[in-house]
């Protein structure tokens, strides 16, 4: 099936079965068709982010929510991010100490979507992301992609205060040469966990570790009905710094009071709610950033 094709069955039985239906049946097996859009807005974001933001978090812990995480198309764009940057920095260093024929492997090694964005080097002092993934129906599909653990929490369980008890990171830095030909996939298997301190809203907000960016991809539309979103949004932004939404359209619609500003990535500042500028389109994905007004 195209992925035309694809796309217009998941409309038809969106609204054939229902959303809770719908992935009641695929749950299991789902994939986003629009995979290589995501990555790419992805990279976009965080090569932007890490630019404006490397002397804030370098050396600290990077949390990242994957909320409503599917399959782990974005937790594996991030961690991809995080072991090209990797790579990148080693393949600065062997170039400064002359080791040319090493910086030459390395840039061959480069998967193509790093050298068209320009990765930017991450180096040692920056660790590997340590991810919090949930969706009620696709915890099977998740692991099997990623060998990462996802928790069974609803939109409605995050907005009430929940949050996965445990976050999850592969075991070991992936090699910076790792061959091209091996799937993203592979280099991850294994995970360590660390345990929050607290995953209610009854907490104060001194025991919980601040997220820096919660990941939504696809997902953040299915929610009907504004008084729902707005008490998702509100909770997620005492909890998060940043908020990336990914659509293959401009919905929801995030409005002021909410909890967060517009972001314009481009100019690195706060924009208007109606504003395009400053959001990311790729292989017709949407990406649209938000930061936390109450964090």
């Amino acid at each position: 099936m195209s992925r035309g094709n694809r796309e217009t069955a998941g409309i038809d039985n969106h609204t054939e079965h229902g959303v809770d239906e719908y992935y009641k049946r695929v749950g299991a097996t789902y994939r986003n068709p629009h995979f290589p859009g995501v990555k790419s807005c992805l990279y976009s974001w965080l090569n932007r982010w890490w630019r404006m933001r490397q002397p804030h978090v370098e050396g600290k812990k990077f949390q990242v929510f994957d909320m409503a995480c599917v399959s782990g198309e974005a937790t594996l764009a991030v961690l991809e991010w995080w072991r090209d940057g990797r790579a990148a920095f080693n393949a600065r260093q062997g170039s400064r100490k002359g080791e040319s024929s090493d910086s030459e492997e390395e840039a061959a090694h480069t998967s193509p979507i790093v050298q068209a964005r320009r990765i930017q080097p991450i180096g040692p002092d920056m660790p590997m992301p340590c991810i919090l993934a949930a969706d009620p129906y696709t915890e099977q599909a998740f692991h099997t992609r990623t060998s990462l653990y996802a928790h069974p929490l609803s939109f409605k369980d995050i907005a009430e205060g929940k949050l996965p008890e445990i976050a999850s990171k592969p075991v070991g830095a992936p090699k910076p040469n790792n061959p091209p030909e091996i799937s993203p996939e592979s280099s991850l298997h294994g995970h360590s966990s660390l345990t929050l301190r607290s995953t209610t809203s009854s907490s104060s907000s001194g025991d919980l570790d601040i997220i820096e960016m919660v990941i939504c991809s696809f997902a953040l539309h299915l929610i009907e009905k504004p008084s729902e979103l707005f008490a998702l949004l509100w909770e997620l932004s005492t909890k998060a710094r940043w908020l990336v939404v990914l659509a293959p359209h401009n919905r929801p619609e995030i409005k002021d009071g909410w909890g967060w500003c517009k972001w314009d990535v481009e100019t690195w500042s706060e924009c208007r709610m109606s504003d395009s500028v400053g959001e990311l389109l790729e292989d017709r994905v949407h990406c649209r950033v938000y930061r936390s007004l109450n964090v």
